[in-house]
């Protein structure tokens, strides 16, 4: 039987549904359509050739997969560790764990070898689904292996890896359609780690009724539809698109390091299958911007940039919006692992007024929470809670913790009821989810992001939060990004810029950076809230998350800031 968990009762969690039957829809209905395309090497001419399945062939390899994993004995509701690199395997196999009632395991491995043991020793997967890369390192730290029964290698044959994915494809070996497992709109469909950039990774519950309202937002407010094109910096979004029935074109890329993406293989991508779509974080859009810029590109085939992982500097919106038709967007979705999508605001609506008030410290607009969605402000409180009567809800205008209840709202982490505590709220038979962020509702129901609850700095004049006091300083032209961080006491904390120049700009000598130091504090002046920063500091490149490299990593900015003469 498949594990069911609590989620919120936004429609009959007890009928039948699988996330995998969306792709067998789309076979019946667009066989011949491009599902998915992966790059390979140039031809002599200089021009990228491909690697694809259609859906057809992918409903295919998925059934195949799926009778091979069975065959295994990979039974429904069984945690299966899925290391694979996005690839028309990924996509194979993650569906075919589906379509079995498996609850395939996604982490990823960017956020470090002692939080991906953790994690893996946590979740005690089952079954195991890897790279050669991944089977050595089940040999080299078994411990956090120990669950493991199952064991498939997506490479060559290996003495310890198991059977291999050509083997698997051999036991699925059939003609008619695999029976896809009775599961429930409430059953367990996936554990997804969060990036651990603000606190240990926490494996959070997807069901597949989570899943089904994702792509429904995506395909009703974005209207993706059969016969678009797909280019995702984030495999698991791809996920979404191959389900929606578009053509999904992994990148050439390392997905764990967007910061250091080839634009000129993105760019080779977008023009050689006409993508109208694509998703990456800020740090990947900055390196396609400054490509596009250098070489007097633009990107016409693009419909919507969507970005997400980070505040998208008001600059990179500008940037973007120049290099797209005008009838094009950039989009930069307000979510978290935890609760994703609760709002989809757009460049072309946020600049010019919104923008005007993010760089004078109004924070950072997000839009207007996407129909299906609540969002309330709370009270700041670092404490547990059950009740979201236990919480005091603030009025417009009022800075507090934002937390938010919808379709797409995961009942919980797994196995971590202390978090559960730290972050969920009961109301009546919905669930809020503790986003962990603090904001505040405008007159116009329009959601503002102030930063990380984490991230305040407490100090005798008030609270000081990120995402009202960085984009001011940002303004200057030799300031890349910043980071306000806090030394001492809470409650009497002392406020400290920590700035990341442009590589062109950083300070020659010491006169020019006690200049540039002046010039910053006097920026400050500007803004009652901001005119307490008197210190900062200068770093080279500020510490940033593992998965989208674009949040800056405060916690490690705060310890080296102490360590500081002030």
């Amino acid at each position: 039987m498949t594990a069911a968990v609590e989620a919120p009762v936004y429609a009959a969690q007890d009928r039948l549904l699988n996330i995998a039957d969306r792709i067998r829809r789309q076979a019946q209905a667009q066989p011949h359509a491009l599902a998915v395309v992966e790059p390979r090497q140039h031809n002599a001419d200089g021009r990228r050739s491909y690697a694809h399945l259609t859906f057809a062939q992918l409903e295919a390899r998925i059934d195949t997969y799926a009778r091979g994993l069975t065959a295994l004995g990979v039974t429904p509701g069984m945690r299966a560790l899925l290391m694979v690199k996005p690839s028309l395997d990924f996509f194979g196999l993650t569906f075919a764990l589906f379509r079995v009632g498996a609850v395939p395991v996604l982490l990823d491995p960017a956020m470090g070898k002692h939080n991906v043991l953790g994690a893996i020793a946590e979740v005690e997967p089952q079954a195991f689904i890897a790279i050669p890369k991944g089977h050595v390192a089940r040999l080299l730290y078994g411990k956090a292996f120990s669950a493991v029964k199952i064991n498939v290698t997506v490479g060559p044959k290996m003495p310890f890896g198991g059977s291999t994915l050509t083997e698997l494809a051999g036991l699925g070996q059939g003609l008619s359609p695999f029976r896809t497992a009775a599961t429930k709109a409430s059953d367990l469909a996936a554990i997804l780690f969060t990036s651990g950039s603000t606190g240990a990774p926490k494996g959070v519950l997807y069901t597949h009724s989570i899943f089904d309202a994702q792509v429904r937002i995506f395909e009703e407010d974005f209207r993706i539809e059969p016969g678009e094109v797909d280019l995702s910096a984030f495999p698991l979004f791809s996920l979404f698109s191959a389900a929606l029935g578009a053509k999904v074109v992994i990148p050439d890329m390392d997905a764990t390091k967007p910061a250091q993406v080839d634009a000129l293989k993105i760019v080779e991508a977008i023009e050689d299958h006409g993508v109208t779509y694509a998703f990456g974080s800020p740090a990947f859009w900055n390196r396609v911007a400054a490509h596009c810029e250098g070489s007097a590109v633009k990107m016409p085939s693009l419909r919507r940039v969507l970005m997400a992982g980070a505040p998208a500097p008001p600059s990179l919106l500008e940037r973007l919006a120049k290099l797209v038709p005008e009838s094009a967007d950039v989009y930069t979705p307000y979510g978290a692992t935890e609760c994703l999508p609760i709002s989809l605001p757009s460049a072309r609506s946020l600049l010019g007024d919104a923008t005007a008030k993010t760089v004078a410290g109004a924070g950072t607009c997000v839009g207007r929470p996407i129909p299906g969605s609540e969002v309330r402000i709370i009270r700041i409180d670092d404490g547990p809670m059950t009740e979201l009567k236990e919480a005091a809800v603030l009025g417009p205008n009022e800075v507090g913790e934002i937390v938010v209840t919808s379709p797409v709202t995961t009942p919980g982490y797994f196995r971590r009821p202390s978090d559960d505590a730290k972050h969920k709220l009961r109301d009546g038979d919905r669930i809020w989810h503790r986003m962990g962020d603090v904001g505040y509702l405008d007159d116009a129901g329009q959601l503002w992001f102030c930063g990380r609850k984490s991230h305040r700095v407490e100090t005798h004049h008030g609270p000081l939060y990120t995402e009202q006091v960085e984009p001011i300083f940002n303004t200057h032209p030799r300031v890349y990004r910043s980071a306000l961080v806090g030394r001492g006491a809470r409650g009497q904390e002392q406020p400290v810029l920590v700035v990341e120049c442009r590589p062109e700009s950083r300070p020659g000598d010491k006169r020019d950076r006690e200049g540039l130091i002046a010039e910053l504090v006097a920026v400050g002046q500007k803004f009652p809230h901001t005119a307490v920063i008197r210190e900062v500091h200068f770093w080279e490149a500020l510490p940033v998350d593992a998965r989208h490299n674009a949040k800056i990593r405060r916690e490690d900015v705060r310890a080296w800031v102490e360590k500081q003469k002030s």
